[in-house]
């Protein structure tokens, strides 16, 4: 395969959408998901995100990127309000309709209307979930930092309950997140299913990697030109 070399004058140079496509896809596949919010007057909100992060299990918190605030974020100017949100799960079999959620539709339209996904509402929390998503989290808003580098949002927020199939749910607390096909994306519009090649053990500088299986137990390799030792 033949490499080449792209000079950062090379990047600041090419067209806005080619560069956009270019960087969103340097950093391989990203996770699929859709927040959900509702403002201060009970409109929901609902656009897809592929910059969910985990930031820390004690105490449980994930964050995502919002886009420069330089104009209208729904989605943003919702949790500030409310200072709450959801993040659902995309799968395949409404993998376009989750897509759809990221054009530019007015602030007084639901986009849970607009694209044909349904809102669920839990008494116990502000904001909506996505019924069809198998994977449903509660979070509160903890922190909203400003990056300076380009002025996006990083919003974080803490786990206040989680609402999942009980069956994908390891022993070890694993997640078998491949057997529902939630899906990945890579660049700004590509969307995949995966293939899960291994798990592996905590790695020890000692000790030779061990397979395991789905459920946590020990395994063996799939292949043994790749095991390591």
């Amino acid at each position: 395969m033949q490499q080449q070399k792209i000079s950062s004058k090379q990047i600041a140079d090419m067209e806005s959408r080619y560069r956009a496509r270019l960087i969103n896809s340097l950093s391989g596949f990203k996770s699929a998901n859709m927040v959900a919010t509702v403002d201060a007057e009970g409109q929901p909100n609902l656009a897809i995100v592929s910059s969910v992060i985990h930031l820390g299990s004690n105490p449980p918190l994930l964050g995502f990127i919002s886009r420069p605030n330089s104009v209208q974020r729904h989605t943003l100017e919702n949790i500030l309000q409310v200072g709450a949100f959801t993040l659902n799960s995309v799968e395949a079999d409404f993998a376009s309709l989750a897509h759809q959620t990221s054009a530019r539709y007015p602030k007084h339209q639901s986009e849970f209307e607009a694209v044909g996904l349904t809102p669920q509402f839990d008494n116990e929390f502000a904001a909506p979930f996505v019924l069809e998503s198998s994977v449903k989290i509660a979070l509160s808003l903890k922190e909203h930092q400003t990056i300076r580098s380009n002025n996006t949002e990083m919003v974080i927020g803490q786990i206040e309950a989680i609402h999942l199939p009980r069956e994908i749910v390891q022993p070890d607390g694993y997640l078998d997140i491949e057997g529902m096909e939630w899906v990945t994306i890579s660049g700004l519009d590509s969307y995949h299913v995966t293939q899960r090649l291994f798990r592996l053990e905590y790695a020890k500088p000692d000790k030779a990697l061990v397979p395991l299986s789905t459920n946590g137990e020990q395994s063996e390799w799939p292949s043994e030109p790749d095991k390591l030792s």
